[in-house]
């Protein structure tokens, strides 16, 4: 199937009301018995199809005898349908995340194992999404990909009160990474502190990604096949470790202002 024909189909569209748009990009105008010749559609059905496509403002109709098809600029109608497909997403995502969110307190056993960088990541992406006031991170180091992924959840998430301790830096396929630099060239709250080779994300002193992995024998590459994160939504636990980073906040704080 042609890849304009499978999107505009995504769109709404019928096959038929595809093709025909399709063909009368082209055309830019022209008669119904050449747009069903040029589409491949039958006679009979062209019509009908031809006045889909002008209900669902993607053609206009010019009278005379015959009809005249005059198309619509595919960057006005396909801008205008993409807007209206975004705000259906976000507003089933919202609905979906309540109902999501709301079968998650209801498990008896809130804490989950997760293998894997991407998923790892996805989940650090979602606690950022969810969170309603605070973040809290602790990062001994980054897997490929992941400093951007969060930097992006941040910036969508402006109102947040943000806190970073990390490492200077990690190593990532080799090559050294500047934790510390990455971050302030983003304009996020970080600062420097001694980071074990672990990393956690704490929100709303409510839920907690701990995410371990191995290192190679130097101690300075991710192995990122051997990733887990451990997905913690006792808010006791969650609590305990947020007034622990905290209290290391702020006793950092307090050094940098005697130095």
């Amino acid at each position: 199937m042609d890849e304009n024909i499978s999107v505009l189909k995504g769109m709404g569209l019928t096959m038929y009301e595809a093709q025909a748009y399709v063909t009368l990009t082209s055309l830019i105008q022209s008669t119904a018995a050449e747009i069903a010749e040029k589409s491949n559609i039958p006679r009979s059905k062209i019509y009908d199809v031809l006045k889909g496509l002008n209900k669902k403002n993607f053609i206009e109709i010019e009278d005379g005898r015959p009809l005249v098809y005059i198309v619509k600029s595919p960057v006005e109608v396909l801008s205008r349908e993409k807007e209206i497909i975004d705000v259906k997403i976000e507003d089933t995502i919202t609905r979906l995340t309540n109902i999501y969110e709301n079968g998650m307190s209801q498990v008896q056993a809130p804490i989950w194992r997760i293998y894997g960088v991407e998923k790892i990541i996805n989940q650090e992406v979602e606690i950022i999404s969810r969170a309603k006031k605070t973040v809290n991170m602790r990062i001994g180091f980054l897997f490929e990909g992941e400093g951007e992924a969060i930097v992006k959840a941040l910036k969508k998430r402006r109102n947040l009160e943000v806190h970073i301790l990390a490492s200077p830096t990690c190593y990532i396929n080799n090559e050294k990474f500047e934790i510390i630099k990455f971050f302030e060239n983003h304009n996020i709250n970080i600062q420097k502190a001694d980071i074990p080779f672990v990393k956690v994300i704490i929100s709303d002193s409510k839920e907690m990604l701990h995410t371990y992995t191995k290192f190679s024998e130097d101690k300075r590459n991710v192995i990122p096949e051997t990733a887990i994160g451990i997905w913690n939504k006792y808010e006791e636990i969650a609590k305990n470790y947020d007034d622990r980073f905290k209290n290391q906040l702020k006793k950092i704080k307090k050094q940098q202002k005697i130095k």
